[in-house]
């Protein structure tokens, strides 16, 4: 019989428990804002490419493209964006935010950088921003790689 795996240090679990701090963070802080974190990625894409599809808008927050539907509903419920069908091909779902939509996402982005700054509160500066790069290197690796969960 081998010994106890140390899961506790293990890479994959270390990012498990940390994606849950993030979001408790996440949660706390925009409370008032009553939106989620990938509801907020998909209003921040929004704000930079209005018109893209859902299929396209999945992909840039990496979220599955079978279950953003729902989440673009809510957001939809709030009138927060609008979605059209595309003229060329009727079943392609085209998303743009509103001017609620734009004045909430502009709203959020101080409370949103708050949330950074509170998830990384215990790290020195210096390791604050390999934190980042190493996450960032990890995320692009393995996103090139097909490895996108």
């Amino acid at each position: 019989m081998q010994g106890r795996f140390p899961f506790e240090q293990a890479p994959g679990h270390l990012i498990r428990r940390a994606h849950q701090i993030s979001v408790a963070v996440f949660t706390e802080l925009m409370a008032e804002a009553g939106v989620t974190p990938v509801q907020f990625a998909i209003l921040n894409v929004l704000m930079e490419e209005g018109g893209i599809d859902q299929v396209t808008l999945a992909a840039r927050v990496a979220f599955d493209p079978a279950t953003i539907g729902s989440v673009i509903g809510r957001l939809e419920k709030k009138a927060w964006l609008r979605r059209r069908a595309a003229e060329d091909d009727r079943r392609r779902k085209l998303l743009w935010l509103t001017d609620a939509g734009r004045q909430a996402v502009l709203a959020m982005v101080g409370g949103v950088d708050a949330v950074q700054q509170r998830i990384l509160e215990p790290l020195e500066p210096a390791e604050k921003q390999q934190l980042t790069r190493l996450l960032a290197k990890l995320v692009t690796n393995h996103s090139r790689s097909g490895a996108t969960g």
